[in-house]
């Protein structure tokens, strides 16, 4: 197996992605985020990682007409890329909104946080959700148990809020608030349709499909006794760091 240490969301499906994890973007799971952004009509708004663009139409509406949202999405180093090319969007967005993405940006966290400032008008504020716990240390037991480092595999960039709280700060933002906040997410099937979504084109990305699938069970027979409930129910306890960081003026 080839090492790797990001993924491409070109190889993602949009139908697969909105049928096993529709829950990313539900009113439920969006709230606390929104509220921390705070949208005023008129803004300027960028959202990075903007997926199959669930939440940019609901930015759209906060904005209103006189507003603007630009939806960025794509791997990490295209977003980023497009960032350094189209030096007009520098320093005209009241906000950067980052929603479920940050944890995919292993490769350069830092880098993330430089093209967010890159963005911002003095005084602009960088809101983000993203994952800083989940189901990986059972992927990582099963991938040990073939002889795999999973290390050397592992796209995830899981931080502790200190840590990311000092990643901020090295950029001159100003923290207003930065919280770990546990998620009890009930899932639309079974676990592994969510490691299908998830996991089979990123940490498994360079298994074929039978070694792949048999992992994927191996994982969801690890998980079972926690994540299913007696009515055959699944669900995952995510850890979600919750950010807003404000850049001076």
């Amino acid at each position: 197996m080839q090492s790797s240490n990001t993924t491409s969301k070109d190889s993602w499906s949009a139908s697969q992605y909105n049928k096993n994890a529709a829950f990313v973007y539900s009113d439920a799971y969006t709230q606390p985020i929104l509220e921390l952004l705070s949208l005023k009509p008129g803004e300027r708004i960028l959202d990075m990682g903007c997926g199959t663009g669930e939440l940019t139409c609901r930015l759209r509406e906060a904005v209103g007409q006189d507003g603007m949202i630009v939806g960025i999405d794509s791997s990490q180093n295209m977003s980023l890329t497009m960032l350094d090319r189209f030096e007009s969007l520098a320093r005209t967005f009241d906000a950067v909104f980052t929603n479920a993405t940050l944890h995919w940006c292993k490769r350069d966290p830092l880098g993330v946080v430089q093209a967010a400032k890159r963005t911002l008008k003095p005084g602009g504020r960088f809101v983000g959700d993203f994952i800083a716990k989940g189901v990986r240390s059972a992927l990582h037991q099963v991938l040990r148990r073939r002889g795999i480092d999973p290390s050397r595999v592992d796209p995830w960039y899981f931080p502790r809020s200190e840590h990311y709280a000092s990643v901020l700060e090295s950029e001159g933002f100003k923290i207003e608030q930065i919280s770990l906040n546990p998620r009890f997410t009930p899932l639309p099937g079974p676990l592994i349709d969510w490691l299908r979504t998830f996991a089979r084109n990123s940490i498994l990305a360079n298994m074929n499909d039978e070694d792949a699938e048999q992992v994927m069970q191996d994982v969801s027979d690890l998980c079972e006794p926690d994540m299913k409930d007696e009515k055959g129910g699944w669900a995952i306890m995510y850890v979600r760091l919750r950010f807003r960081a404000v850049l001076p003026l």
